[in-house]
């Protein structure tokens, strides 16, 4: 099978069922599963090992969240990513996905062509946080106590760095961020995978996390 080998989670029959039609009429994706709860999410990335699970936040049996959690922490599923949809763009629990291992979130309103764009996004490795709520929802939450950041924190990084690192948090594509530092394109991807390295993130959305426990990113800065 060529394309994107995409799992769809949500616990409304219909609602798998539309975006199941919508992913394959992309000629770049194919589903190849399709989950009712959490745990049958879990279980289905184990035999499919998918490329990206979309997955609902609320579910029953085990939620979204734990089903990510236990998905990112997986070693036979590296490389696998979960893009998160919610129906309300003010869920507190968009965070905790993110600190479980989601590489994004959109809300389940979103275009039909935009969410295509957001499994493409996510499986090429960018995080996708949708624009609207990202800033407020992280300064939020993610400031709160909930322990420390769960990679090495910004001291390391040059002033460039810590520059490109303010922009992804504010959720700049590679594109703009070469834009707005008056950059190239490649030399932006250069400087986020360099990021990456030295603090040991996984993913971007990862770095939005630690931008804003760190302080670097605050309310009033996005």
């Amino acid at each position: 099978m060529s394309g994107l080998r995409i799992l769809l989670a949500d616990d409304q029959t219909l609602v798998r069922a539309a975006f199941a039609m919508l992913v394959e009429s992309a000629p770049d994706m194919a589903v190849v599963g399709q989950a009712g709860t959490g745990r049958e999410a879990v279980r289905l990335a184990r035999e499919t090992r998918p490329d990206l699970v979309v997955m609902d936040i609320r579910m029953p049996d085990l939620d979204g969240i734990e089903a990510t959690r236990l998905i990112a922490a997986d070693d036979e599923l590296t490389g696998v990513r979960v893009l998160v949809l919610t129906t309300y763009d003010t869920d507190e629990n968009i965070v905790e996905a993110l600190r479980a291992g989601a590489s994004g979130f959109l809300v389940k309103d979103t275009r039909p062509a935009d969410l295509l764009d957001a499994i493409r996004t996510i499986a090429a490795g960018e995080a996708l946080l949708s624009p609207g709520p990202t800033a407020r929802l992280i300064a939020r939450f993610l400031r709160g106590p909930a322990g420390p950041p769960p990679v090495g924190g910004p001291e390391g990084l040059s002033e460039r760095e810590r520059e490109v690192l303010a922009l992804v948090a504010r959720g700049l594509t590679n594109t703009e961020i070469a834009e707005t530092l008056g950059l190239s394109p490649l030399t932006a991807k250069t400087h986020v995978s360099r990021i990456m390295g030295k603090l040991g993130a996984r993913d971007r959305a990862q770095l939005v996390i630690v931008a804003y426990e760190s302080g670097l990113v605050s309310p009033g800065t996005t």
